[in-house]
């Protein structure tokens, strides 16, 4: 393999099941990789069978044809979106555990939300869902303290400024409405860090539930919470074609 066909570092370690790209270039950046003894930069490429390629303290062992792995999980509250956690907290890595590869998320759902996450062994599949210019539409069911008003209504579909920038605008749809709580149903195009927490926060409004129930044109359906499954062969052409629809729509707006 000359230079010209050597592969970029943070694609080995996604290819390796370590972690998604976008947490290799962090990886990266923190000077946890090295390449024959040599700390990578951001750029650099390698053969993922000839070059010793570290990865904080652990070598990586890439097999050719190694099987890709689509799974859906349904995750419970409590389980952080993590494979591993040195306080010991819980993982959704063991609710995968019978599947024969490392695995690794793509995106997050923060330890107090549930619902619909993706977990994959391929790093293409989740730099297509989970980079932030694809714009991957993700549902959400999110029940609020209090009744919601219009006014907090409005400002959640056209943007709301949390950690100093104005969110996207989502769609907001009310599910339900009683005396002193509110379901809605909000479609995020962006994935910020406990952005829909933080929106309705600047709001005054409280998080009491919130669930992922479909991401793209994939829905979770009636996976049990810590339940997984592999993505359907319908549901990764589904992922596909609407990834390249969105890919003609952002290159359209450029």
């Amino acid at each position: 393999m000359d230079n010209n066909e050597k592969i970029r570092i943070q694609k080995i370690i996604a290819d390796a099941g370590i972690a998604s790209r976008r947490k290799a270039e962090e990886l990266i950046q923190r000077g946890a990789v090295t390449v024959n003894g040599k700390k990578a930069q951001l750029g650099d490429k390698a053969d993922p069978f000839r070059d010793k390629i570290i990865v904080a303290g652990r070598q990586i062992t890439l097999k050719k044809d190694a099987k890709k792995y689509y799974i859906m999980l349904h995750k419970p509250r409590g389980f952080i979106t993590t494979m591993s956690d040195e306080g010991g907290r819980k993982c959704v890595a063991e609710l995968v555990d019978e599947v024969p590869a490392r695995l690794f998320p793509v995106g997050r759902l923060d330890k107090d939300s549930e619902g619909l996450l993706f977990m994959t062994n391929d790093g293409d599949f989740a730099n297509m869902i989970s980079h932030p210019s694809t714009h991957f539409a993700k549902t959400y069911r999110v029940t609020v303290h209090p009744r919601i008003t219009e006014e907090q209504l409005t400002s959640l579909t056209t943007g709301v400024v949390i950690d100093g920038r104005k969110s996207m605008p989502a769609s907001v749809r009310v599910v339900t409405t009683e005396k002193e709580r509110t379901v809605l149903e909000i479609i995020l195009e962006e994935g910020r860090n406990r952005q829909i927490r933080k929106m309705c926060e600047a709001l005054g409004l409280e998080v009491a539930r919130l669930k992922r129930t479909a991401i793209g044109p994939v829905k979770l359906g009636m996976l049990q919470p810590g339940k997984w499954r592999e993505l359907a062969p319908d549901e990764m052409r589904k992922i596909r074609a609407y990834h390249n629809k969105l890919a003609a729509r952002n290159k359209a707006e450029e």
